[in-house]
């Protein structure tokens, strides 16, 4: 699957937004890839999680992690083409954690899925705790990469979708400027 394709499923899916939106990360874009709505469909979240996991189909993977809420779904679908096991990390008091009784091995090999990076932000809590649990990282992977090649990541990272959206910080943002009413679309928004 390339780019092209991964684009074409976000557009027929309306899940590329245009508005005046608050992302996780606290910065302001007038685009949002909304990966939940493309998710929505069993044979498309299936697609892209074996995509994904093609990508890392020689590397040792044990398990797939993902953060919770918009790792979930890709997170599943990447394990399970990898025909590995499947964990994910919640939000506590604003800090991810492993909760539910999930654990990592002294040196497992986990893969860290996201649906949209941006920052990576999530994806380093997350590494912290493989890396807490002494377990090893096989390597960072995305549908949509949006970070503008701005991932200080040491390991190796693959995305389906590369793309240029720009985004600002409040106060700089002229669509906070021109009154455009602020959406806040992810699971997680600072504010």
């Amino acid at each position: 699957m390339d780019s092209k394709q991964v684009l074409a499923i976000f557009k027929q899916t309306k899940a590329l937004l245009s508005g005046h939106f608050i992302l996780s990360s606290g910065l302001h874009s007038g685009q949002y890839l909304q990966c939940a709505r493309v998710l929505q469909y069993p044979e498309q979240a299936q697609a892209l999680g074996r995509a994904l996991a093609e990508k890392f189909s020689s590397d040792k993977v044990d398990i797939v992690i993902s953060p919770a809420l918009g790792g979930l779904v890709i997170g599943y679908e990447t394990a399970r083409a990898l025909g590995v096991r499947f964990i994910f990390t919640e939000r506590k008091e604003g800090v991810h954690q492993l909760r539910r009784g999930f654990k990592i091995n002294i040196g497992e090999k986990l893969l860290i899925v996201e649906d949209v990076v941006t920052t990576g932000g999530s994806s380093k809590e997350v590494a912290k705790i493989v890396k807490d649990s002494q377990g090893e990282i096989a390597g960072f992977a995305a549908v949509v990469d949006r970070s503008g090649s701005s991932l200080d990541l040491e390991e190796k990272f693959e995305s389906l979708l590369k793309i240029d959206i720009p985004t600002f910080n409040p106060e700089h943002c002229l669509l906070c400027k021109g009154g455009f009413p602020l959406i806040k679309p992810g699971s997680r928004t600072k504010t």
